[in-house]
């Protein structure tokens, strides 16, 4: 067993990550385990928004089912055999690289894709991440994934980079460095990982659905009171986003986007239009009497992300909002890397809008949207964009309209430009 001085080449720790799951050797752990509160102790010191999250997940030994660490949000899983193998600084990275998990809730955002890829692109953002904000020191004794072209990046961003580029790359090779085991909290038995997987289902406990989400609660409260006691500095761009996220108020996505609307026009009150509002009172309040038409062209991201229903209920409330207009004009076509079924809808035949069908299905190109306006000569007053928010490359075209973004994929988002939402099924 190397000694906590001792260096062990990569190849001899290869061989070794399959004997590393069994019994516990009492001293063995015992040494492990000051190596980790000692490593903790210098992230609190050096890396002070890691240190204070790593300090709240307990120190878990996991010699039987573990062959590396793993985190579950509350508690830090090690293997002590693995953890004698890293030096000092490389344990304070290992300690960052399961914070980070925990912070951009990896297994929260998988949906459906892949597990183990979508496993290696959370690995290559998180060691980015890392890196930048010289966390202990980036992991060489054994094999640890990294890439500069994708630092700054999003996990969704590299995943569909991996997938695309999957039939150019050895997945397999990548998967073996990962340096983890990403557990699934749904999952009973052992976590996930790549080649590595631990042996007897002596893991975990699956968690509930209201475990998953306390936990989730309990990692923003103590993600936003590490931030407050650290250097801004410190704290990576993408936990920054997370942290406005939670602190800047939200605007409901309907209210948005009628106000939105509203503003594109020159309004007053007239009796000569009541307000369909107050019939149900039998009373006649003043409508409003809009001077221009309200023109604007809604773009549906169909990258595969967004199911029909969703689709439904977001025209089934543009709908309810300019059913209090008298004049508009609706361009409406979905994208994903070209775009699709361009209609036009106004007081004529707006009914018919919820029945609009939904086509697409590949990448998300907002570059496709603005050079489809262009080449149409559509200058809407508003361009409102229905996404994900998980673009292949950019945003598109900032200087070609006024832009709203009505976004229910990414949780954190950050459009560089236009005003934005989330799309929530229960704001009603």
């Amino acid at each position: 067993m190397a000694t906590a001085d001792t260096t062990v080449n990569e190849k001899e720790i290869g061989d070794k990550f399959k004997d590393l799951i069994g019994p516990t050797d009492p001293a063995v752990d015992r040494d492990a385990r000051e190596r980790l509160v000692t490593a903790r102790v210098g992230m609190l010191l050096r890396a002070s928004f890691f240190g204070n999250l790593a300090t709240r997940l307990t120190l878990t030994n996991a010699d039987e089912w573990c062959p590396t660490a793993a985190t579950d949000g509350r508690r830090f899983y090690y293997n002590s055999r693995f953890v004698m193998m890293l030096k000092p600084k490389e344990l304070e990275f290992l300690f960052g690289h399961e914070v980070l998990h925990c912070v951009y809730d990896h297994f929260g955002r998988r949906g459906d894709r892949d597990p183990r890829l979508w496993n290696c692109a959370n690995d290559f953002c998180v060691n980015s991440d890392l890196k930048k904000h010289k966390v202990g020191e980036f992991i060489t004794t054994v094999p640890c994934l990294y890439d500069y072209k994708y630092d700054g990046w999003s996990s969704e961003e590299v995943y569909d980079d991996l997938y695309e580029n999957a039939e150019k790359i050895d997945v397999n090779d990548l998967i073996d460095q990962i340096i983890d085991q990403h557990m699934d909290p749904a999952d009973s038995g052992n976590p996930q990982s790549g080649d590595k997987d631990g042996k007897g289902g002596k893991g975990p406990q699956p968690l509930t659905a209201e475990e998953r989400q306390q936990i989730r609660d309990e990692i923003k409260e103590a993600m936003l009171s590490a931030a407050q006691a650290s250097d801004p500095s410190n704290i990576p761009a993408g936990v920054k986003r997370l942290i406005e996220q939670l602190t800047e108020p939200k605007m409901n996505w309907r209210e948005l986007l009628a106000m939105q609307l509203e503003s594109t026009i020159r309004s007053d009150y007239t009796f000569a239009r009541p307000n369909r509002r107050g019939w149900h009172m039998d009373a006649v309040l003043p409508g409003m009497r809009n001077d221009d038409m309200i023109d604007i062209a809604i773009a549906m991201d169909m990258s595969g992300s967004i199911g029909d229903a969703q689709g439904r209920d977001f025209l089934s409330e543009v709908k309810g909002i300019m059913e209090s207009f008298d004049q508009y004009r609706i361009h409406l076509f979905t994208f994903d890397t070209e775009c699709y079924n361009p209609q036009q809808f106004n007081s004529e035949n707006l009914d018919e809008i919820t029945e609009y069908e939904l086509q697409g299905g590949g990448g998300t190109d907002f570059d496709a949207v603005f050079n489809y306006l262009k080449e149409e000569q559509i200058e809407p007053k508003r361009l409102v964009v229905f996404t994900d928010g998980y673009p292949w490359g950019s945003w598109g075209d900032e200087n070609y309209c006024d832009t709203v973004w009505i976004i229910h994929g990414d949780r954190n988002p950050n459009p560089p430009f236009g005003t934005w939402a989330l799309y929530e099924e229960d704001t009603a």
